[in-house]
């Protein structure tokens, strides 16, 4: 009996301490972004496949902009891969390119990141060199969403010509695209202060 009066205490002591942790909490270390996932699109149902594999994590202050305020860089600083694949059912045709992450932001549950395009297929040359901006919700296996910035947004240049939009640091969409198949996770991490020099 003084066993199984131990043993409920115990487990008693550990329902206390689970629960007094707050939903969404933050984990220890950086920010992350990883997994992979194939998603649907809400909009121009079609027999394509694509899928985002993200291995992003935070190193704040770490990339240094040449402006004023600039010198020690920014809190959202990161690095990584974005790896995206898109399967053309039309053409039978698997496109595939990367990109080098430079930027990524939390909240509880969300991330934004960003990435210039570094390595890419012929159908995707054009992305060669540009930002582009994705948003994961981690809403656990089965209800994850991602949304991304091209084909997805448009922006006016200076002279009111229409083209695809221009996406700075940390830029993205909301996470509109249902997830099919795979798993995004995320660690959600505050934006620090900047070191002192």
């Amino acid at each position: 009996m003084r066993k199984a009066v131990g043993w409920g205490a115990a487990a008693a002591a550990l329902l206390v301490a689970v629960a007094g942790v707050p939903a969404g909490a933050t984990e220890q270390g950086p920010a992350r972004v990883s997994g992979w996932a194939e998603f649907a699109l809400p909009f121009g149902a079609d027999a394509d496949v694509r899928s985002f594999a993200f291995d992003a994590r935070s190193v704040p202050w770490s990339r240094p902009i040449p402006v004023k305020g600039g010198e020690h860089g920014s809190p959202a600083d990161a690095t990584g891969t974005v790896r995206v694949t898109h399967y053309l059912a039309s053409k039978n045709v698997t496109v595939r390119w990367e990109a080098a992450v430079d930027c990524l932001m939390t909240s509880p549950g969300h991330a934004t990141v960003t990435a210039i395009v570094n390595r890419a297929d012929d159908y995707a040359k054009s992305l060669l060199g540009t930002r582009v901006g994705f948003s994961v919700q981690d809403g656990g296996r089965g209800r994850d969403r991602v949304g991304f910035t091209w084909d997805a947004t448009f922006d006016q240049n200076e002279a009111g010509e229409w083209g695809p939009s221009r996406i700075g640091p940390c830029l993205s969409t909301a996470a509109f695209g249902t997830v099919t198949r795979g798993d995004f996770r995320m660690r959600h991490a505050e934006l620090t202060p900047p070191p002192s020099r």
